[in-house]
């Protein structure tokens, strides 16, 4: 289906492009969000009228967002969550739980300008984007840990999990014996401590 596009949209074109959709594409999202309009001599028509007013509404949207978007750039959040020895998450931290601790924040976002690739499902130090005008993104930075004291490491650059799993490097072997029946100790072990005592 060709469509105008009345703003610009993220690999597909700026305002006024004319372009070709896939039809569910443009009925499902461009359409009912008033994101394009179908491509006919009385659209074009409409679009070519209206243009002028199309542009200043577009950037004054986003004159706004690049003035919210000074709350956002930058922000840092803590996520404490459950997860089990090797970091994985009981669940996951999904695009609502970073919105909230904006908000807490004090930053000012919605559900539908956090873009999330996949859900968050191990602990560890992500960078989320905010896309808040199709023209204006800014990153976040979110901190997902089991504690407090777990996110003030991983805040500055401890690898957590690493350094849970390190090796014993003490050096410290334990007696063994052979040939000694469940709860004995080692025989040497023994005749070391008497002698020692004597």
């Amino acid at each position: 289906m060709e469509i105008i596009l009345l703003e610009r949209v993220e690999k597909l074109g700026s305002i006024g492009d004319v372009v070709t959709v896939k039809d569910g594409f443009a009925r499902n999202f461009l359409l009912p969000n008033k994101k394009a309009l179908r491509s006919n001599n009385a659209n074009r028509k409409v679009f070519e009228a209206n243009k002028a007013r199309i542009v200043a509404d577009n950037e004054a949207r986003k004159g706004e967002a690049e003035t919210a978007s000074k709350d956002v750039d930058g922000k840092s959040v803590t996520l404490i969550r459950q997860a089990s020895n090797t970091g994985q998450l009981y669940g996951s931290v999904a695009v609502r739980d970073i919105v909230e601790a904006l908000e807490a924040e004090g930053a000012k976002v919605q559900k539908n300008q956090v873009v999330l690739d996949k859900p968050i499902k191990a602990i560890g130090l992500y960078e989320v984007r905010v896309q808040l005008h199709p023209e204006v993104a800014v990153s976040v930075k979110v901190n997902v840990a089991r504690s407090p004291e777990e996110a003030d490491l991983q805040a500055q650059g401890v690898d957590v999990m690493a350094a849970m799993f390190e090796k014993d490097e003490a050096g410290f072997t334990e007696d063994y014996d052979p040939n000694a029946e469940p709860g004995e100790i080692a025989v040497e072990a023994l005749a070391a401590t008497e002698e020692s005592a004597a």
